[in-house]
């Protein structure tokens, strides 16, 4: 096993002995940029727990708005809007759904399931929490980017395959776009995560905007134009 696999898991315990999942509350999001042009950017809502809201570096480095300025930099008027909640399980991202509704995004970047590999949750309940969040946001026109998130070989072999089928399985069955893992290549390198080997440091979100940007187009490409 890789030594960052050990530390990662140390950190995780610590992580999930912080008791019951906190009650979801309403925070000041940005709103949506303009361009020069004065026309409205368009909306992405990444979606998420501590990994999307980017625990423990300044807002403007989590992957959200690294997102945004590559995107606008390229000439996408679209505004990447930061919901990402810390702690959060998929149960609870299901009750946030009309709270990330109201954001009216075009695409979702859904990245939930994480802390409930931290809690031992049953993989087949994560897998409908998510199932049910791809499909009421489908309902709404609104384009999911399904962000794959993996969880530590402590778990045990038969917790850890399921739990990682769970995002190329509901990808496969209600046809949205799969970002294969999260952090793809972040954890590997210690320099690149902060010291609870949990998030990353605003150089790791770099590479999580870069690994990601294929998908990202590929949903904008899946709009209807304006």
């Amino acid at each position: 096993m890789r030594a960052w696999l050990i530390l990662f898991m140390a950190a995780l315990i610590l992580a999930a002995c912080g008791g019951a999942e906190p009650t979801p509350i309403v925070v000041p999001t940005p709103r949506p940029t303009a361009t020069t042009t004065g026309a409205k950017a368009r909306v992405i809502v990444a979606m998420g727990d501590s990994l999307t809201e980017g625990l423990g570096v300044a807002m403007d480095q989590a992957y959200p708005a690294q997102l945004e300025r590559q995107l606008q930099a390229d000439g996408y008027n679209f505004s990447v809007i930061n919901a990402g909640f810390s702690g959060e399980t998929s149960s609870g991202a299901r009750q946030r759904f009309e709270f990330v509704l109201k954001l009216k995004p075009e695409i979702v970047i859904l990245g939930t399931g994480g802390n409930d590999s931290l809690r031992g949750i049953d993989p087949a309940l994560t897998q409908e929490n998510i199932t049910q969040l791809v499909r009421a946001f489908k309902a709404k026109h609104v384009v999911v980017v399904l962000a794959g998130m993996q969880t530590v070989q402590n778990m045990g072999t038969d917790y850890t395959q399921k739990f990682q089928a769970i995002y190329p399985a509901v990808a496969k069955a209600e046809n949205v776009i799969l970002i294969p893992f999260f952090l793809e290549g972040v954890p590997d390198d210690p320099k690149l995560m902060q010291d609870d080997f949990i998030h990353p440091k605003p150089e790791g979100y770099t590479i999580v905007v870069k690994n990601m940007y294929p998908y990202v187009l590929q949903a904008i490409k899946a709009l209807p134009s304006q």
